[in-house]
């Protein structure tokens, strides 16, 4: 800033709070004061799970066993999948009501290929093979049209792997599954973003659309077993040997590690206002000394027959969720449509006068949400070992929003991370884990799991109306 009256430059003094590292008491203080104003972010799902670890621990003694905590890790696993993938389209201040039976049609084409060993043509028939080429096609061109490359390229793949009919390879079976969730996403996202249907209309109609499809590909009463086949059952059955398991925690935990180190350098190296580096520490040893103790679990013999059998390791759910989740972490912080995703949920109108391609942008969600609905679809197939014509009805997308939200995914738009989703999932399958243990059945399972999800949603609304962002 130039003085007029001698000519000298006067520098304007820097802000503070934006300049500098707050002291530890200071950045307490700050986080209570943003408790206040609503902003609670994950501590009413850490807290939902921390009283419902206790209630069932206290209720049922087979709650807190080895064996049992592993299976919580298989049965939450694909339903916490589909969740992450929602928290894009959630993020863009849209919903997907049809990920859960779209991820049955990747889980029935999946079967097909592998029991008809790669002729589609035959399993499906003339014409539903033709329809589906043609859909797949359409799905490649819609997303060329929208510049969404990702999308085109997994449509197109898709096609070449139905019409080439290769013979069943598990490898080429998850591919295509995955690459059919992501042609699903392009039609759904351009519905969404050019035709301006309302998201909720859209997908409504496609959850219907896509059970139907479902149930043309397999029958009413048609079920396709995959347990022959050694690697897809194994994918939410197996688990890593104890080496592995070691080497898993040793990876991960120093890639999380240098993650925060190198961000909270960067920060302060470049004069942003960062956390005590106090505060960074802990919170990184707590996560390495909770990583270290689950795996040093994992890898105890947990069968209920020890003398009779050795069951040890980590499951191979677990890097498959961490890749997932620490991939994602990145194109969210990290990446150009990650920031123009934010900026759309938060305000789409400003967003598109700042030059964000918002049609883009909301159909690139979709798709991510479809293709990790695939993936969902293949963790749950190998779980249960068979896909059959209710594949991805009923709750089960109801459940993977209730775990985005429950974690604290806002539903409005512009606020939520991926660990959110995998909190949220936790809690969900804590829930159904701990009543099936106290022998409580369906009804009762849906109807507290149905109470804590409208409970996540109005700590949403009423932190929103806290902190003056909702203004209906």
């Amino acid at each position: 800033m130039t003085n007029s009256s001698t000519g000298a430059v006067t520098r304007i003094p820097d802000f503070g709070i934006d300049t500098t590292s707050p002291a530890t008491g200071d950045a307490l203080r700050d986080y209570l004061a943003r408790l206040r104003r609503g902003d609670l972010g994950s501590l009413p799902a850490l807290v939902t799970l921390a009283v419902l670890v206790g209630l069932f621990a206290a209720l049922s003694e087979d709650f807190l066993t080895l064996n049992n905590l592993t299976n919580l890790l298989h049965q939450g696993a694909g339903q916490t999948i589909i969740a992450m993938g929602l928290v894009y389209v959630l993020l863009a201040g849209e919903i997907d009501l049809s990920a859960g039976t779209a991820s049955g049609v990747a889980a029935a084409v999946l079967a097909l290929h592998f029991q008809h060993d790669g002729n589609l043509l035959g399993a499906m028939g003339g014409a539903v093979f033709a329809a589906f080429t043609v859909g797949l096609a359409a799905a490649a061109l819609l997303a060329v049209l929208l510049r969404v490359w990702v999308g085109a390229a997994a449509s197109a793949l898709a096609l070449v792997l139905m019409v080439a009919g290769l013979g069943a390879n598990p490898w080429v079976e998850m591919l295509l599954a995955v690459c059919v969730g992501a042609a699903i996403g392009c039609l759904t996202g351009f519905a969404v973003s050019k035709v301006r249907i309302p998201s909720f209309v859209v997908t409504l109609g496609l959850f219907i659309t896509w059970s139907g499809v479902v149930l043309q590909l397999l029958g009413p009463g048609g079920t396709v077993s995959i347990r022959q086949n050694p690697v897809l059952f194994a994918v939410a059955n197996g688990s890593l040997d104890v080496t592995g398991s070691w080497l898993l925690f040793l990876l991960a935990g120093a890639g999380y590690a240098g993650a925060v180190a190198y961000r909270h350098l960067t920060r302060l190296r470049n004069g942003l206002v960062a956390p005590p580096t106090p505060l960074v520490a802990a919170k990184a040893a707590a996560v390495l000394t909770c990583g270290g103790l689950a795996t040093f679990l994992l890898t105890l013999n947990r069968s209920p027959h020890p003398e009779l059998a050795d069951i040890r390791g980590v499951p191979l759910v677990v890097p498959i969720v961490l890749v997932l989740l620490a991939a994602g972490t990145f194109v969210l912080d990290r990446t150009r449509f990650g920031r123009h995703l934010h900026a759309v949920g938060n305000n789409r109108d400003a967003a598109h006068r700042a030059g964000v391609d918002v049609a883009r942008i909301r159909m690139t969600a979709f798709v991510i949400c479809s293709a990790l609905a695939a993936v969902g679809a293949i963790v749950y197939t190998s779980k249960v070992g068979s896909v059959d014509g209710s594949a991805g009805g009923g709750n089960l997308v109801l459940f993977a929003v209730g775990a985005a939200v429950i974690g604290g995914v806002s539903l409005f738009g512009g606020k939520g991370r991926l660990p959110d989703a995998v909190l949220g999932g936790a809690v969900l399958a804590t829930v159904q884990n701990g009543l099936n243990l106290l022998g409580f059945q369906a009804a009762p399972v849906n109807i507290i799991t149905g109470l804590v999800l409208v409970a996540a949603a109005g700590v949403d609304a009423l932190s929103r109306r806290r902190a003056g962002l909702d203004r209906r």
